[in-house]
């Protein structure tokens, strides 16, 4: 058996399924009986969706960092600063060696928004990620250094979605 490499994966596009896509690892890890936490940004902290409910059942570290989408900010100070202020939780779990797996969740709209600088956020986790622990960074429009450091990216293209017909978000299948 090789030695563990902890994988840098990336979800981005304009389709739905990034963050579905981690979520299937991080059951998949959790299984195996690996470590494994969520790091929400922009997501309203005080949210409650089945995802959320199932990793407190399952006893799965989750973190929220946000007051909602950015489109829906009241105040984009404070959105901002709740972003960045994740990114330094991010950190903190990232140096501490507890984990198997973490997820960062939409966290490409940090860098696509210039919130933080796409090439020092990705020189940081070059020089502090611990090899074995694997990485995946969910959301859209992830800039070119994230792309290039990353071991695995996938593009999720919308091609057809039924919120375009009206179909509004169904519980237990979106949220």
């Amino acid at each position: 058996m090789s030695e563990r490499k902890g994988l840098v994966i990336v979800n981005t596009g304009d389709g739905k399924g990034k963050t579905t896509a981690a979520l299937g690892v991080i059951f998949r890890a959790w299984g195996r009986g690996m470590k494994v936490c969520m790091i929400q940004f922009l997501k309203h902290e005080g949210g409650s969706w089945g995802e959320v409910r199932a990793a407190e059942k399952l006893g799965i570290d989750w973190i929220k960092t946000g007051d909602g989408f950015t489109w829906t900010s009241r105040d984009m100070d404070e959105t901002v600063a709740k972003a960045r202020h994740g990114w330094q939780a991010a950190q903190e779990k990232i140096t501490q060696g507890r984990y198997d797996l973490l997820v960062l969740d939409e966290f490409t709209y940090l860098m696509s928004l210039k919130w933080i600088d796409s090439a020092e956020t990705v020189d940081w986790l070059k020089a502090n990620k611990p090899a074995a622990l694997h990485l995946i960074i969910t959301g859209r429009d992830a800039p070119p250094e994230l792309i290039d450091y990353a071991d695995l990216v996938t593009s999720m293209d919308k091609i057809k979605h039924p919120y375009d017909v009206g179909i509004l978000a169904q519980p237990g299948v979106e949220f």
